[in-house]
């Protein structure tokens, strides 16, 4: 019985994370076809340049949320209900720092941004819009974020569903009006994408009128202790998502010495993929994470290696699918979103869609056993695992191939990344159990 609640938990949370996430990181991928419509090969280009400031952003609210989620539920199955609304409302707090940090840097240095991005003079106006008006709307992306988060964790993962689905819907729809009927180029875009989470926000505001809601707000004191144990736990998950922006902007970078701006044009199709097939994984991540807090309170643990076991078959079977499904239609894929019908990008693009996704199982695997990790409060091989896949590999690894073989090193740059990266999460994995196994036998 225990077994078979623990696969139906899995399976509704999980389902439930998975179609939330693909419809949240379907934000981008809207803008990137409509972008590509409307604005051609230069509007690809810009967007591409200004994506990594939205992993940023993005990335800060998961931190925050997933950090004080995991925090909030692990208390909460304590019977500690002081403490899990003191960590909501230092979460708040964090987020609304953040948010003025983001803000700030959107009114004075959007320009300054661009130029460091790599934009010339056909695409700077356009990347400084979309990057000036997505930092402007960055409370909006961090509340919804924190919200999500905490309304998983409180036994609603539907409603977390429905909100993320309704947000990213309403943004297509209106990507559609404001860049075709309305005209307004790429600021239409950007400015349905910012949109977007205030409807999600609206959709998880009955959680909170029909006072189904167990975590309030408290008059507290901020502390430094809580505030670090919280974005620490988090951090795995920003990291996930800063990896994204960090490797477009490096990979940017070298495309563009390369291949020049179709080269980036052709990688933004790549890019934003990519975001929709990482998502998955982190759906399934964020989907078994509050079932694994509230098991790891009680003592659980024959369940928590249940369900990471589940969450990893689950992994490597979509993985399959996703990578035939790639591999099969990568031309239909690239030309999807070349609308000017450019030789070069589609080349570029299929050669780098056939190979960048081959990564799909061993980067599947680095997000699944980092959730694992924090969930169960061993955050440093989370953290690890997580620093090195962002930075410390991938940006050596991508200089080191593509100056071996040029485009095709680029692309190899990924996968060769996160097979190295599981293979140091195997042994963490493997010496945490066998730590575990002693803590049991000296109780």
């Amino acid at each position: 019985m225990e077994k078979s609640n623990c696969f139906q938990d899995f399976i509704k949370y999980s389902s439930l994370n998975v179609l939330g996430m693909i419809g949240l990181s379907c934000y981008i991928l809207a803008d990137t076809f409509f972008v590509s419509k409307g604005l051609g090969t230069n509007g690809l280009t810009a967007l591409n340049l200004a994506i990594p400031i939205y992993s940023f952003i993005h990335g800060s609210g998961l931190m925050i949320g997933m950090g004080g989620g995991t925090k909030y539920s692990i208390q909460k199955s304590q019977g500690k209900d002081k403490v899990a609304n003191s960590i909501f409302s230092h979460v708040v707090a964090i987020a609304a720092i953040f948010a003025a940090v983001f803000v700030l840097i959107g009114l004075f240095f959007s320009g300054n941004i661009v130029t460091l991005l790599g934009a010339d003079e056909t695409v700077y106006q356009m990347t400084k819009t979309y990057l000036q008006v997505i930092l402007l709307f960055a409370p909006a992306f961090l509340m919804n974020n924190v919200l999500l988060c905490f309304v998983r964790n409180d036994g609603a993962p539907q409603l977390s569903m429905t909100a993320m689905i309704t947000g990213s819907l309403s943004n297509i729809i209106l990507d559609y009006v404001f860049i075709f009927p309305c005209q307004m180029g790429i600021f239409g875009a950007v400015f349905a994408t910012g949109l977007a989470p205030i409807i999600s926000m609206l959709i998880l505001s009955s959680h909170f009128i029909k006072k189904k809601n167990q975590f309030h707000w408290i008059k507290c004191r901020l502390e430094r202790r809580m505030a670090a144990s919280i974005c620490s736990s988090g951090i795995p998950s920003l990291i996930t998502e800063l990896s994204s922006g960090i490797v477009i902007i490096v990979f940017n970078s070298i495309i563009l010495g390369l291949e020049g701006n179709v080269g980036v044009a052709a990688y933004g199709v790549i890019a934003n993929l990519s975001l929709v097939i990482i998502a998955i994984y982190t759906g399934i991540a964020q989907g078994i994470q509050p079932i694994m807090s509230r098991n790891y309170g009680v003592g659980n643990h024959r369940n928590i290696q249940l369900i990471l076991r589940y969450a990893l078959i689950t992994m490597l079977i979509l993985s399959v699918l996703v990578y035939m499904g790639v591999f099969l239609g990568a031309e239909q894929i690239a030309a999807i979103f070349n609308s000017e019908r450019n030789e070069l990008l589609q080349t570029i693009a299929v050669e780098g869609l056939k190979l960048y996704f081959i990564a799909c199982p061993f980067a599947g695997f680095n997000i699944i056993i980092s959730i694992y990790f924090t969930s169960t409060e061993y955050p440093i091989p989370a953290n690890i695992i997580s620093i090195l896949r962002g930075f410390f590999v991938i940006i050596p690894m991508a200089f080191l191939l593509s100056s071996i073989a040029q485009i095709t090193g680029v692309w190899c740059a990924f996968p060769a990344t996160e097979l190295l990266v599981t293979i140091v999460g195997v042994i963490f994995f493997v010496m945490s159990k066998k730590l575990r196994k002693r803590r049991v036998r000296y109780e």
